[in-house]
C-alpha cells in the first residue's frame, strides 16, 4: 500500500506525464469481467527540438481491477515508430542524446522512455524506445530511425 503522503506526489507524476503525447487508439487484447480489459494503446508525440519528426509508440496496458486503478505495473511490451512528417529543421546544436518522451508505466519505479540520438555520420536520427525501472533494469528496447533529408519536391 502507497503511503499516504506519497499519494499526491505520485498522482502529480502519472498527471505530469500524460501530456506529452496524444492517445491515437486503444486495442482491446483480453476482455476482463470486472475492471478495465487488457489493452494494447497508440500514443503519437512530436519531437519538441526537432520539427517535422513524428513519433508513435503502442504498450502493452494491464487491465483488471489494479489497472482500472492505476495501481497496475505494464508490461515492458513497446513498439516505436518515428517518421518525417514535415520538413526537419535541426537545432544549431543537437545533443548527441537526449531524452524527448517520457511515460510512468507503475505507480512508482518504471516508466517508458524515448531517447533521441543524432548519427552524424549518416545525418541520421535514431529515436530508442526503453524501458526503464529504478530496481532492475529492463532490457527492452526498440528502435525507428529518420534520415534527415529534403522535404518536398526540390
Amino acid at each position: 500500500m502507497l503511503p499516504k503522503r506519497l499519494l499526491p506526489a505520485a498522482l502529480l507524476c502519472l498527471a505530469a506525464t500524460a501530456a506529452g503525447a496524444d492517445e491515437v487508439g486503444c486495442v482491446t487484447t483480453t476482455w476482463k469481467l470486472v475492471g478495465a480489459n487488457h489493452r494494447i494503446c497508440v500514443e503519437a508525440f512530436h519531437d519538441a527540438k526537432v520539427p517535422g519528426v513524428t513519433c508513435h509508440v503502442s504498450q502493452a496496458r494491464t487491465g483488471g481491477l489494479s489497472g482500472s486503478f492505476g495501481l497496475a505495473q505494464d508490461p515492458s511490451q513497446f513498439s516505436l515508430a518515428c517518421r518525417q512528417t514535415g520538413p526537419i529543421t535541426l537545432p544549431a546544436k543537437l545533443p548527441e542524446s537526449e531524452t524527448v518522451f517520457s511515460e510512468d508505466t507503475s505507480l512508482l519505479f518504471k516508466e517508458t522512455r524515448v531517447v533521441r540520438l543524432w548519427d552524424k555520420a549518416n545525418t541520421t536520427l535514431v529515436y530508442l524506445a526503453i524501458s526503464r525501472k529504478l530496481i532492475e533494469g529492463a532490457p527492452a528496447n526498440s528502435i525507428s530511425t529518420v534520415p534527415v533529408m529534403p522535404w518536398g519536391g526540390k
